[in-house]
């Protein structure tokens, strides 16, 4: 299942939130809290971010949203069914959204994850991504991460 992802609309809501609720499961008790993708109004969301499903034999496999800012693109989330991880299908999510970036002439990518989640950090990193801060909530600590594409070659600096 090589296909790229396709565009989700609003048809695709419950699977999408399906996803989301089992892609995150874990971290919920990690963070102590709800994480934050689990909190969105997904009715409210299509009309403001882009919504990229890899779709798999009877669900979706992942998901990725992403939001365009005017400087940036924001990769709001990245979700993989609990059956596809380990698959490289976050790899692949990833790889489309410095793709997607490049479409849209959008040279910085950012994202944010929770503090106590050091596996995604690491995870992050090793695709490139540099720390940039930390924002403290009422709640929970989150970590910002920026990764820039190189516009003159077209690469990842």
């Amino acid at each position: 299942m090589n296909r790229p992802p396709r565009r989700g609309g609003p048809d695709d809501r419950l699977a999408i939130e399906a996803l989301q609720q089992a892609a995150y499961a874990r971290n919920r008790a990690r963070l102590g809290v709800e994480p934050l993708p689990l909190l969105a109004d997904y009715a409210r969301l299509f009309d403001t971010h882009e919504f990229w499903v890899l779709d798999g034999v009877t669900a979706p496999r992942g998901l990725l949203v992403l939001e365009k800012r005017p400087k940036d693109l924001l990769v709001w989330s990245v979700a993989v069914s609990p059956v596809a991880q380990g698959q490289g299908v976050g790899n692949r999510l990833l790889e489309f959204a410095e793709t997607r970036a490049r479409e849209l002439r959008r040279w910085k990518l950012r994202l944010y994850t929770g503090e106590k989640l050091v596996e995604n950090i690491a995870w992050y990193q090793r695709h490139g991504y540099a720390i940039e801060g930390r924002e403290v909530l009422e709640d929970r600590t989150i970590v910002h991460m920026l990764k820039t594409i190189d516009k003159n070659t077209g690469g990842i600096s």
